[in-house]
Formats: C-alpha cells, sequence, structure tokens
C-alpha cells in the first residue's frame, strides 16, 4: 500500500486521506458502493473512510451505519425514475451532526466541512442534519426532481 501525505485542513488542521477521494471515485463512477460514511480519525489528523455500503444496500441500511450519537460525513448514491421515465442518479454529501454528540466534535466535523466537501467533486446536494427526521428518502426524492 501506497502512503500518500493527506493535506491539511487550514482552517482545523485536519487532512484528507487519498483512499477517501478514490472510493468516492468508485462510487461516483464504477457504481461500487451506495453509500460512504467518512469519519475524523482518533487521532484527529484526517478524514477516513469508516465503511462502504454495497450497490445493492438500501437507504435503512444507510442510516443504519450512522452513529446515533457521534459526528460523520457520507456520501449517498441516490437512484430514481424520472416522470419522463429515465433511470437517474444524484450524489448527496451528508453532514451528520447529532444533537447529542460531544460539542468538540461538532466543531471539529463543522471546521474541517468544506475543505473536505470540496474534495469530492461531483456531489449533486448537501444536507445538514441532526437526527433522522432531517435526513429522510422524501427528503432526498424531492431534492433530486
Amino acid at each position: 500500500m501506497a502512503f500518500v501525505r493527506s493535506r491539511a485542513n487550514a482552517s482545523s488542521g485536519i487532512g484528507v486521506a487519498a483512499e477517501c477521494k478514490q472510493t468516492f471515485l468508485e462510487l461516483q463512477r464504477k457504481k461500487s458502493h451506495r453509500y460512504v460514511i467518512f469519519k475524523i480519525d482518533d487521532k484527529c489528523k484526517e478524514v477516513v473512510v469508516e465503511k462502504t455500503g454495497s450497490s445493492t444496500e438500501s437507504f435503512d441500511d444507510f442510516m443504519d451505519s450512522l452513529p446515533e450519537s457521534d459526528c460523520r460525513y457520507a456520501i449517498y448514491d441516490f437512484d430514481f425514475v424520472t416522470e419522463e421515465n429515465c433511470q437517474k442518479s444524484k450524489i448527496f454529501f451528508v453532514a451528520w451532526s447529532p444533537s447529542v454528540s460531544r460539542i468538540r466534535a461538532k466543531m471539529l466535523y463543522a471546521t474541517s466541512k468544506e475543505r473536505f466537501r470540496r474534495e469530492l467533486d461531483g456531489v449533486h446536494y448537501e444536507i445538514q442534519a441532526t437526527d433522522p427526521s432531517e435526513l429522510d428518502i422524501e427528503l432526498l426524492r424531492e431534492r433530486a426532481h
């Protein structure tokens, strides 16, 4: 495995692991994943891939992968059919920050979000969610159409 130095985020000092962009490209271009969950590593040095969901997994599987009391970034590839009966796909960036998570974690994820988000070229929509009611399949459907 090759080690690639991550570039640090100017506002928070958090870098982005090379695997993050690679995994995002696999989701975007190859449709290898339905979703990707990212976290800031335990040493607070960089954003890393925590989990990927196979292309056959559902939105419920995605929601179950988000921790109830800790922040995460996530990408979800939403497939849908238009009124013209065309198969489409939109990629959503999710900033998951539950209201019960630690304040330090919320601040760290908030200050690192923009830099990380810019690394993921090709995201169509962004959602900030603090509880499951703010991240509903119907919300994705509304935004995608």
